[in-house]
């Protein structure tokens, strides 16, 4: 864990406890060679030495039951013609990104320009993606439900499917919204080095642990469009979404460990926490020991 880590798994906490829930903890290793074996542990060891102690057991996306519910709902967008098959490989979306004059912004998504959606030419299938449109190729007479507290709109021009765009509301952040169709493409379920996404892995995940509040960092704010998307889709509830403030590094981007964010300092746990707490823009708390500092946080945040 880094600053940054703490500064949301805090927030996490104590939302749940102002508001009378349960904080639960998930493992995200679906992505398993971006994680080193013992990495869990520690990092559970480090939420508990602040006092961060899950009410269940943690859940590991690599676990073979959550990957055979990952699998089922595949399975289920396949069969609803919402997910196709993809040959494409990175350098082949850049090419074709490039053919049509566009370009990849720094950070930006490479967004996939469609090209499989009417079968692979001849290529094997290397991943699954969804179809990021508000109606299914070319079922003209679909209907697309709405989820609660979010629409989604579209309007067909020129023959083509509808685009899709999804506004939903941060409990933070306030209103947003995202053209999916042009601004993220079809996205990537399941990729061509045989590992779960994480966007399906997590909506899977909500749906099963029967999440009704997220609370994350700020930089996962552009995947919420994506998450609703397939709620909607797999007929999962949506659950309230409040992104915290980022921590930034000495460059000005957000800490990571892409770019060599510093491991969190536990040597004063009290002092980590304060700081955390003073990231989420709670006021100076007076405690001496970490349980009287969660307890002052909790109320401050429940005042806010």
């Amino acid at each position: 864990m880094h600053e940054g880590s703490l500064v949301a798994a805090l927030a996490s906490w104590l939302d749940a406890r102002a508001h009378g829930g349960q904080w639960l903890v998930r493992i995200e290793d679906v992505d398993r060679p971006r994680c080193p074996p013992g990495l869990d542990a520690l990092m559970l060891a480090q939420l508990a030495q602040v006092g961060l102690v899950p009410d269940e057991p943690p859940v590991w996306q690599s676990d073979p039951a959550q990957e055979a519910r990952y699998r089922i709902a595949l399975e289920a967008l396949v069969a609803q013609g919402w997910a196709y098959p993809c040959g494409c490989s990175r350098k082949d979306i850049a090419e074709a990104i490039a053919a049509r004059g566009g370009s990849k912004a720094r950070h930006g998504e490479l967004v996939y320009p469609g090209t499989c959606r009417h079968g692979l030419q001849g290529k094997p299938a290397r991943a699954w993606r969804l179809l990021s449109t508000a109606r299914r190729w070319p079922a003209a007479g679909d209907v697309v439900a709405h989820g609660t507290g979010d629409s989604i709109c579209g309007a067909a021009s020129d023959g083509a499917l509808p685009d899709l765009d999804i506004d939903w509301t941060d409990r933070r952040l306030g209103p947003q919204h995202q053209d999916l169709t042009h601004e993220v493409g079809d996205f990537v379920l399941l990729r061509a080095d045989g590992l779960w996404a994480y966007q399906l892995a997590v909506v899977v995940d909500d749906g099963w642990q029967g999440i009704t509040d997220v609370v994350r960092g700020e930089d996962l704010t552009d995947n919420t469009p994506r998450q609703i998307r397939l709620q909607q889709l797999l007929g999962l509830p949506t659950p309230r979404y409040l992104h915290t403030p980022l921590v930034m590094g000495g460059n000005g981007e957000k800490l990571s460990k892409q770019n060599g964010a510093q491991a969190l300092d536990l040597s004063d746990p009290l002092a980590a926490l304060r700081k955390a707490a003073a990231r989420l823009g709670l006021p100076p708390l007076p405690a001496e020991t970490v349980p009287e500092l969660l307890a002052a946080a909790t109320q401050a945040w429940r005042d806010l």
